[in-house]
């Protein structure tokens, strides 16, 4: 997988840090949630970026198929087909 912007990173870790907060009425500190955030990228980001790659081939050839289709009708007729 791809790496995380140290600004990004920071973003995430602050969210998390809104969520405990908001919906666990828990006060959770950066190194916390950022060890929280470390946990779930090296243990479930894999799916994540696998869905992601599998969303994408399927629509490229979705898109693909549509090219092709949309190409076949700018046959012209001839002799030979």
């Amino acid at each position: 997988m791809g790496e995380i912007s140290k600004k990004n990173k920071e973003l995430i870790v602050k969210n998390i840090q809104d969520y405990f907060r908001e919906n666990l009425n828990q006060k959770i500190g950066s190194f916390d949630a950022l060890f929280l955030f470390d946990f779930f990228y090296d243990e479930i980001g894999g799916y994540f970026y696998n869905q992601a790659l599998s969303d994408v081939h399927t629509m490229i050839s979705d898109k693909t198929e549509s090219i092709t289709e949309s190409l076949n009708e700018l046959i012209k007729p001839t002799l030979d087909n």
